[in-house]
C-alpha cells in the first residue's frame, strides 16, 4: 500500500492541523516530547497547504516522505481538500523503500493514481508524466553524502520542472548527520553521473532544500524553485537531536550509526570489498574472504584514526558483494563523533586495503565513488590519508564559498 501511514490517527485532517499550529504536534506525542524540529510537509499544513491552493500536484516521494505524526505526505496531499493530487513519482528503492534494482512503474491501489519510477526506464520524468501538472513538489529524506542517488533525483526533477515551466517546491528535511561538516575530496569535474550529479564533496553538509538552491544557481538550472523550511533545525544538530523517529532511508541504512559511517565506508562499494550489505551490520563491517582480520586491525588501529577503532571478524553476507562467502574483515566501533572523519576513515580503509593486498584488492574501483583521480593516485602512492585529505580541504575553498550562498539554515 502507498499510503503508509493512512488512518494512524483516526482525527480529522482539520483537527491535525490546528493541532500543528498551535506548536504541538497533534496527540501522537505528549508536548514534553514533541519533535523539536518540524519537516517541511509540518510547515506545509500549518500553513493550510496555501502554497499548493487549487493546484494540480506531482509528488516526488518514498516513505520517508511523512509528517511528524507519521502520516504520510502522499495521505495528506491527497485528502487536503486544498490541492489535487494528480501523480507520484518514486526515487531508488521505489515509493516503498524495498526494492533493490531498477523499479517499474505501477498504480498505487488506495489512490489510483499514477506512480511514475525514476530509476527504471528513465531517471527524469519525462513531458507525458508531466502533462497536466501545475506543481512538482518534492519531499524525499536525504542522508548527506554526493552519491545517494535521491541528490541526482531531485537535480534531474529540477531540470524537467525548469523545462516544463512547472514550480518547484521542496519540502525539506534535516541532514541526518549534520550540518557543519564537510568532508572532500571533490568530484572530479569529468566523472558527473547518477551517483555525482555535479562536483561536490564527499559530505556536503547541506539539507535538500539547501542543495536544490546549491543546484539552481551553480548550475544554472532555472528552475522557479520554492523551499518549504524547516522550523527548529540547526546546523549542529545530529538526527536524535530533532526528536523525530527514524525511519530507514533505503534498505540497507539501518541507523545513525550507518550513516555517519556512510561517507567514508560506501568508498570501497564498487571494488571487490563487502561493506556489509547482507549483514545486520551495513556500513558498520568491512570484509573480503582474503583479508586476515587481525592484521587488517592492527594496521588500522596503529593509525590512530581519530574517533572510531577497529574490531577485527568474520561474517557471511547473504547478498550483494562475496554473497555466501566467508569474510575476514573488521568492524568500525565509533568512540567519538565530533572527532570523527568519515572520508578519512574510509580513505585509511583504502590505504590499508591497498598496502596490505596489493593484488587482490581492486583499488582502481574506488574511484567511481571517491571521484577524484587526484586524491586516488596519491593513495595508491603511498601518501598519508591525512595529508590527501589536506590538500582535498584547501581545494574545497572556492566550494564552500559558493555553499555559504545556498544555506538557510545559520549555525
Amino acid at each position: 500500500m502507498a499510503l503508509f501511514f493512512k488512518h494512524i490517527l483516526p482525527w480529522s485532517m482539520a483537527l491535525v492541523s490546528g493541532l500543528l499550529c498551535s506548536g504541538i504536534v497533534s496527540g501522537v506525542f505528549p508536548a514534553e516530547f514533541a519533535p523539536r524540529v518540524l519537516n517541511g510537509i509540518d510547515v506545509l499544513v500549518q500553513q493550510g497547504y496555501t502554497p499548493l491552493s487549487g493546484k494540480r500536484v506531482g509528488l516526488i516521494t518514498n516513505h520517508t516522505g511523512r509528517a511528524a505524526d507519521g502520516t504520510s505526505t502522499i495521505d495528506l496531499l491527497f485528502r487536503s481538500g486544498v490541492c489535487k493530487l494528480v501523480a507520484l513519482f518514486s526515487p531508488e528503492h521505489g515509493i516503498r523503500g524495498v526494492v533493490d534494482g531498477k523499479v517499474s512503474s505501477s498504480m498505487d491501489e488506495e489512490t489510483g493514481l499514477p506512480v511514475y519510477s525514476l530509476y527504471g526506464e528513465t531517471q527524469r520524468p519525462t513531458p507525458e508524466m508531466l502533462k497536466g501538472i501545475e506543481v512538482l513538489v518534492f519531499d524525499i529524506q536525504d542522508i548527506g553524502a554526493r552519491f545517494y542517488t535521491y541528490v541526482t533525483t531531485l537535480a534531474y526533477c529540477m531540470e524537467e520542472a525548469a523545462r516544463a515551466k512547472i514550480p518547484f517546491y521542496v519540502l525539506d528535511r534535516p541532514n541526518p548527520i549534520g550540518g557543519v561538516k564537510v568532508e572532500g575530496p571533490m568530484l572530479d569535474a569529468d566523472k558527473r553521473s547518477f551517483i555525482g550529479y555535479m562536483p561536490l564533496p564527499v559530505r556536503h553538509g547541506m539539507t535538500i532544500g539547501e542543495l536544490a538552491q546549491y543546484f539552481n544557481a551553480e548550475n544554472k538550472t532555472g528552475a522557479d524553485l520554492r523551499i518549504i523550511e524547516m522550523t527548529g533545525w540547526k546546523r549542529n544538530f545530529y538526527f536524535e537531536d530533532t526528536g523525530q523517529l527514524w525511519v530507514n532511508p533505503s534498505p540497507n541504512m539501518r541507523s545513525l550509526l550507518e550513516a555517519v559511517f556512510y561517507p567514508g565506508v560506501a568508498l570501497l562499494e564498487s571494488s571487490n570489498v563487502s561493506v556489509g550489505r547482507g549483514t545486520d551490520r551495513p556500513f558498520e563491517i568491512i570484509g573480503a574472504p582474503w583479508i586476515e582480520p587481525t592484521r587488517l586491525a592492527a594496521d588500522l588501529n596503529a593509525a590512530r584514526i581519530p574517533g572510531v577503532k577497529f574490531v577485527p571478524l568474520y561474517f557471511t553476507p547473504t547478498s550483494s558483494t562475496h554473497d555466501g562467502q566467508k569474510c575476514g574483515g573488521v568492524n568500525l566501533h565509533l568512540t567519538d563523533r565530533e572527532k570523527f572523519n568519515s572520508v578519512l576513515t574510509g580513505l585509511h580503509l583504502v590505504s590499508a586495503l591497498h598496502k596490505l593486498y596489493p593484488g587482490k584488492f581492486q583499488v582502481d574501483k574506488v574511484l567511481r565513488l571517491l571521484g577524484s583521480e587526484r586524491a586516488l593516485d596519491a593513495i595508491k602512492e603511498g601518501q598519508l590519508p591525512a595529508q590527501v585529505l589536506r590538500e582535498a580541504t584547501l581545494e574545497m575553498k572556492a566550494f564552500l564559498a559558493r555553499r555559504q550562498r545556498a544555506l538557510i539554515y545559520r549555525p
